[in-house]
């Protein structure tokens, strides 16, 4: 009865899914073993009518002009500019490190004198990496790289991806920056919104197609897989491989949700603990979309490692021997030419949304068009 089997229900699985039925009117089968669509993106309402993101907090964000449309074919959208805190020193200061976070966290004359050399050396709207700065003659500028690095970067990372210091890729370190301007949105991308009426109903409008079939509750294993003619994968790929080759390790999370009896906890959606705590941020939900409430919901979120049966994966840990480990996956796929992987487990990479969309119409183009 169904040509195409596509396993997730995610953002990836469900454009997928919804471009071959729209485009190729063939059938479509989509299972998740989750008792609910959108994956990582699901999102509901809680009894304080305040709609949660389950799986942590999720801003939309893309310069492709070609993903935003046609996302905007399935929803409406509440337009959103993701400014988070963090705590430094026991205050709450801007992210990212701008000009803006310069004069919150030092003294009137020592933000000053720091923001002219910053501007002198590298000019206005420059995005310098913090490793850049230990390259420089001036005193004051590799104490900024310092202090970016000792107090927002490399606990925080420690504590997310469960490393020392000496362990974290100094390439990952090279991508964190000062911004030196007063913009301090988290994102500049063109778009920046999040769905209307959250993920979900966007995800459900998706896969509202006459040629598409949604089965929750439902594992690949409970099928026989012969009976399709093409499957595509966005589960783990060495689950699908019985871990034949072993484990492909990722980062979990844990999340403390709460109800707090007050209009708001904080004065902005997410508040980083780099230096404190063993969580490493806490989300206040209402913020998303402007919901309004008597009480409030926050989630506290604790990185932890993944194990299997115990958590969700989450962040793909990319070094040269899982990356190679991985590798002995994809060309053993490569022996069925209908079974096809994509997504962040499937090709074991962390996407952002956008990038998740811009992944499968590349792939359907590739494949099915």
């Amino acid at each position: 009865m169904y040509e195409y089997l596509i396993v997730g229900s995610g953002i990836s699985g469900a454009v997928l899914a919804n471009l071959i039925a729209d485009k190729i009117n063939k059938k479509v089968l989509v299972i998740d073993r989750k008792n609910h669509i959108a994956g990582n993106c699901y999102d509901y309402k809680d009894e304080n009518n305040i709609t949660v993101h389950k799986y942590g907090p999720h801003i939309f964000h893309t310069n492709n002009k070609e993903v935003w449309d046609y996302l905007s074919k399935f929803t409406k959208w509440h337009y959103f500019y993701l400014k988070p805190n963090a705590v430094i020193e026991g205050n709450k200061v801007s992210l990212p490190f701008t000009l803006k976070t310069l004069r919150e966290v030092f003294s009137p004359a020592m933000a000053e004198r720091i923001e002219n050399k910053l501007l002198s050396a590298y000019g206005y709207g420059v995005k310098v990496p913090i490793l850049d700065f230990q390259n420089s003659t001036d005193e004051d500028l590799k104490f900024i790289g310092k202090y970016v690095y000792e107090n927002v970067f490399k606990n925080y990372t420690m504590k997310q991806w469960g490393l020392k210091p000496e362990e974290i890729d100094p390439t990952v370190t090279a991508r964190v920056p000062v911004y030196i301007s007063n913009d301090v949105r988290y994102f500049q991308d063109k778009y920046q919104a999040i769905p209307l009426n959250g993920y979900t109903e966007m995800i459900s409008n998706i896969l509202n197609h006459k040629n598409i079939t949604v089965k929750l509750n439902t594992d690949s294993k409970e099928l026989d897989l012969n009976n399709f003619k093409h499957i595509y994968y966005t589960g783990a790929i060495d689950e699908y491989f019985d871990y034949k080759y072993g484990e492909l390790p990722y980062r979990s999370l844990r999340f403390d949700v709460q109800t707090i009896n007050k209009e708001y906890y904080q004065n902005t959606v997410v508040t980083n603990y780099p230096n404190d705590y063993d969580f490493t941020r806490i989300t206040e939900h209402k913020y998303f979309l402007g919901e309004k409430s008597e009480k409030t919901t926050i989630s506290i979120e604790y990185p932890e490692a993944f194990e299997i049966g115990k958590n969700e994966r989450y962040y793909p840990i990319s070094n040269e021997k899982n990356n190679s480990l991985y590798n002995k996956y994809l060309d053993e796929a490569k022996n069925n030419q209908n079974l096809h992987f994509f997504g962040r487990l499937g090709d074991y990479k962390y996407y952002n949304m956008d990038l998740a969309v811009e992944r499968v119409l590349k792939l359907f183009n590739e494949k099915e068009k």
